[in-house]
């Protein structure tokens, strides 16, 4: 082999391992956190049980941009009992995620200006088009039980 071919077949190699390091899932299917990058549009549903017998309804949707690194923002608007949220008309949030190798994976968003806190777990599919989350304990939401889950998809760009 001539001193130019190694050069290019070194060149090669390099330019083929950079894209499967770089890439959302693995050669061999793994999923990695760089699946999730770019905004998500969510819809939210489920119940909350502020005592004994008490159920409220809850929607929302949200739009959380996914950084591919591992953090994320977001912002919400939930509606409680039919009652939209009392000071913000879009309550904003950051965090951070993990995707397994397997797509599934863990989300913590911390929601500044109330100083809660919302732990998700979620599965990705479609490459990386849609997550499926549920809320998952622990989680400092105005200390009620809840069980809520969402679907998100990405948006075009």
């Amino acid at each position: 082999m001539t001193k130019r071919s190694l050069k290019i077949l070194t060149i090669v190699c390099g330019v083929l391992s950079a894209g499967s390091i770089a890439g959302a899932q693995t050669p061999g299917g793994a999923c990695t956190d760089r699946i999730l990058r770019g905004d998500y549009g969510f819809s939210i549903e489920g119940v909350l049980n502020p005592a004994p017998g008490v159920t409220l309804q809850l929607r929302g949707v949200a739009m959380t941009t996914f950084n591919g690194d591992g953090t994320l923002t977001q912002v919400d608007h939930v509606v409680v009992a039919g009652v939209p949220p009392p000071a913000l008309e879009w309550t904003p949030g950051t965090g951070t995620y993990h995707v397994n190798p397997d797509c599934t994976g863990t989300a913590h968003i911390n929601v500044p200006s109330t100083g809660e806190f919302v732990n998700l777990r979620f599965v990705v599919i479609g490459n990386g088009s849609q997550i499926h989350t549920v809320v998952a304990p622990p989680y400092d939401l105005g200390g009620l039980d809840r069980a809520v889950s969402s679907v998100g998809y990405r948006r075009d760009n």
